[in-house]
C-alpha cells in the first residue's frame, strides 16, 4: 500500500480581528489537531507575532511566537531566515506563515526586506522540530520538503486547500513531518 497524505479543503470565514494577515476563522484550531499536538504541547509560531490575539481557540498556554516585528512582543525576536529558536529535544510542532509578497511584507515592516523563500524556511523548521514532530505551512506555494533531514525521512502527511474570506482568496496549508528512524 502506498502512503498518500491527506487532502481537503477547507472554507473559512473572515478574520474575527481587525489586523492584517490574520488567520482567517476556525483556522488555528484546525491546524493544530493536523499538527498532532494538544492544547498542553508547545508549539512555534514562526512570524506569526500577532496569533496571541486570536479569538478563537488553538493558541495554547505553552505556545511561542517568533517575529521580526518588535512591536507585536515575540517571544523570540529574530529573522526566521537565519535562525529559528530552540527548544529541547527539538519543537513538538511548528506553524510557519510567513509573508507570501514583498507587498505583504510591507504591512508588517517599514523599509526593503528580504522574504524567506518557502522551501528555505521549511527546511529550517524541519531541522528544529523533534523526530515525529510536524511542520505546518500556511502559504500560496506548496514548498517541497526536503527528503530528509539528517537521517530522518520527511513526509508530507496533509495538503488543505484554504478559500478564505476577502476575495476567496486560497492558500495552500501543508503539514510535513520529520518521521522518527
Amino acid at each position: 500500500m502506498t502512503y498518500r497524505p491527506i487532502t481537503d479543503m477547507w472554507i473559512l470565514a473572515r478574520p474575527k480581528v481587525k489586523y492584517y494577515g490574520a488567520y482567517p476563522s476556525g483556522f488555528l484550531e484546525r491546524a493544530r489537531a493536523l499538527l498532532g499536538v494538544t492544547m498542553d504541547d508547545t508549539v512555534l509560531h514562526v512570524c506569526a507575532g500577532r496569533v496571541r490575539d486570536y479569538p478563537f481557540r488553538g493558541f495554547g498556554r505553552k505556545d511561542r511566537t517568533l517575529d521580526l516585528d518588535s512591536e507585536v512582543k515575540p517571544d523570540y525576536l529574530r529573522d526566521c531566515r537565519y535562525s529559528l529558536a530552540t527548544y529541547s529535544g527539538g519543537w513538538p510542532a511548528i506553524l510557519a506563515d510567513p509573508p507570501y509578497s514583498e507587498q505583504d511584507a510591507m504591512h508588517y515592516v517599514s523599509g526593503p526586506v528580504t522574504l524567506p523563500t518557502p522551501a528555505g524556511l521549511l527546511a529550517n523548521c524541519l531541522l528544529h522540530v523533534r523526530p515525529g514532530g510536524r511542520v505546518g505551512f500556511l502559504h500560496y506555494q506548496w514548498p517541497r520538503p526536503p527528503k530528509k533531514m539528517g537521517r530522518y525521512p520527511i513526509k508530507c502527511v496533509a495538503l488543505i486547500g484554504i478559500v478564505m474570506g476577502y476575495g476567496n482568496n486560497i492558500r495552500a496549508f501543508s503539514v510535513y513531518e520529520k518521521v522518527k528512524a
